[in-house]
């Protein structure tokens, strides 16, 4: 995959060369390795994406210390097939980058030894990356979005971001939980699959769902608060009326309505701040990324939202929105193009990593 630049934001566009990173993304259940080539002429190749999923059964969600243990042994032959896949070496890289937060402590530290030991036994720069960072850097490349209003959902993050002055500026957040944790949850509540994911999962769900219950609507300014909307919609499944099976019974609540409520619900308050970020700045573009930004209804949402303000929406299909190795290694090679690496003794992981916190020296 090829995608062109019109004009590269970096203060040396005319490269004499090409640039090759490896980007090693481990801060949660999603363990990826990817490989992203810089050419001369400005454009960006995606030569190799490969993840591996730590998969829970029904019911349960994913430990740090198990997670941890799922990188450790996967890790390398990740690695091996990204190299294979993009038909190179790490002799021939220019850099290694690794998820520096935020994240889960233990999956982060463990994929970051990883690029520790590689950088010194290849003697290759490390470039830490922040994981959000990463998210709209890809996803900015991908779309060819210029300067939009970034709607960051994950589960981990649930964030309205907007670029100004070399710095991802948040315009609001989640007071509490994220949306991604919200539904994954839910899912867990009514023993959805984790496989492939619980979020997918609950949008097939609620797919089939058929009417649309009472939900707390708790926007806050340009926040955003979910933990009460989960606990009014576990509290749905206490109900008499509650169906876990399909039946007949016209007045019966299923686990497809409850889907189909939460999502309406928490999606139609995405659309409101987002909208708001959007009128604030003057900007016609909304960028969808992180994990929950492959499902298709808030994608739909949105793009009414964008439509009737004249704007536009762009988004990415799963090999982007879900975590991968392909997004750390795009936002680390334009840090270090840029002069930036991580020393060693810096180089420590951290779960508490904001979005504002990174110098965006790569954009004007």
């Amino acid at each position: 995959m090829t995608v062109d630049r019109k004009k590269s934001p970096l203060k040396n566009p005319g490269m004499q060369r090409s640039y090759l990173a490896l980007g090693l993304e481990g801060s949660a259940n999603k363990l990826g390795a990817g490989v992203i080539k810089h050419s001369e002429d400005g454009s960006t190749t995606v030569l190799s994406n490969v993840r591996h999923t730590y998969i829970t059964p029904p019911g349960e969600g994913f430990q740090p210390r198990d997670t941890a243990l799922h990188h450790r042994q996967w890790v390398l032959q990740v690695i091996e097939e990204s190299l294979t896949k993009a038909s190179t070496t790490l002799h021939n890289l220019d850099c290694i980058c690794f998820t520096k937060g935020p994240g889960m402590g233990a999956p982060l530290q463990s994929v970051a030894l990883v690029a520790r030991t590689l950088s010194l036994l290849y003697d290759k720069p490390l470039v830490g990356v922040n994981h959000c960072v990463g998210h709209i850097e890809m996803g900015r490349e991908i779309t060819g979005a210029k300067n939009p209003v970034v709607l960051y959902v994950s589960g981990g993050n649930t964030q309205v971001i907007a670029y100004s002055r070399q710095c991802y500026r948040i315009f609001g957040e989640t007071l509490d939980i994220a949306v991604g944790n919200c539904l994954d949850r839910f899912a867990r509540v009514i023993n959805l699959s984790n496989d492939p994911s619980p979020g997918y999962n609950i949008e097939q769900e609620a797919k089939k769902g058929k009417r649309s219950l009472s939900l707390p609507y708790a926007t806050k300014g340009m926040d955003v608060s979910l933990s009460g909307i989960l606990t009014a919609i576990e509290g749905y499944t206490s109900d008499k009326r509650y169906k876990p099976a399909p039946c007949d019974d016209p007045n019966a609540i299923t686990p497809a309505d409850l889907c189909f409520s939460l999502q309406e619900t928490v999606f139609a308050m995405l659309v409101e701040i987002t909208e708001r970020a959007m009128a604030h700045i003057g900007s016609k573009e909304v960028l969808i990324v992180g994990g929950v930004g492959c499902n298709e209804r808030l994608q739909e949402m949105m793009g009414i939202m964008a439509r009737e303000r004249g704007g536009n929406v762009f988004a990415t299909d799963e090999r982007f929105c879900i975590d991968n190795g392909i997004m750390i290694a795009q936002a680390g090679l334009l840090s270090y193009r840029m002069g930036h690496v991580t020393p060693l003794a810096k180089s420590s992981c951290t779960q508490r990593f904001r979005t504002d916190q990174v110098l965006v020296s790569w954009r004007s």
